[in-house]
Parts: C-alpha cells; sequence; structure tokens
C-alpha cells in the first residue's frame, strides 16, 4: 500500500465510556506507528424511542418509554501503511463497540 492512503474508521457504541477508551486505543496505534490522526470527531448521537403498553386491557392508557442511544466517533487516519491496519484489525475491543474500517 502506498503511504497517501487515507483510513476512516467509525466507531459505534451504546455505552460512551467504552467507545472513548476504544477510542484512545486507536489513537496509541496511530501514534506508534507516525500517522497523521484527524479526529476523534463525535458525530450526533442517535436517539431511539420505543413506547409499550404496561397492561392490555384494564389500564390501556399506562405506557412504559424506553429509549436507546447510539453514539459515535470518527477518526481519519493519514499517511496508513499496511501495518496500520494490521494493528488496527487486531485490536481488541469490547464487543458492545462496533468498528467499521473505509479505506
Amino acid at each position: 500500500m502506498s503511504s497517501s492512503n487515507e483510513l476512516r474508521i467509525k466507531l459505534l457504541s451504546y455505552d460512551p465510556d467504552l467507545l472513548d477508551k476504544s477510542v484512545r486505543k486507536i489513537i496509541e496505534i496511530s501514534k506508534d506507528n507516525n500517522c497523521e490522526l484527524k479526529g476523534p470527531i463525535p458525530l450526533p448521537t442517535k436517539c431511539e424511542k420505543f413506547t409499550i403498553c404496561r397492561s392490555v386491557h384494564v389500564n390501556k392508557p399506562s405506557m412504559e418509554q424506553f429509549e436507546i442511544r447510539t453514539h459515535k466517533r470518527l477518526i481519519i487516519l493519514l499517511n496508513t501503511n499496511a501495518k496500520v491496519i494490521d494493528a488496527i484489525k487486531r485490536l481488541s475491543i469490547p464487543t458492545s463497540v462496533q468498528i467499521q474500517l473505509k479505506i
């Protein structure tokens, strides 16, 4: 791979603390391999709301609401090489954090 490659890493998680820990690991890898770093850029949080009836028959107006917040971060690495990409692929992150790589 040439040294002018750009690698975009998008991280998604319901837990912002685990997301930030994973971002710190990626930043350490990029600093160890002398890559230019842009980010982490916080992207808008997606908020999904669900309303469920508590009781179907007698207390029908009684409802309960739940929400799920999906936190997102974007990291852009410039001047990457195969060593950096392999290190990021081998990175152990929690199962609740989803990572998407785009070259």
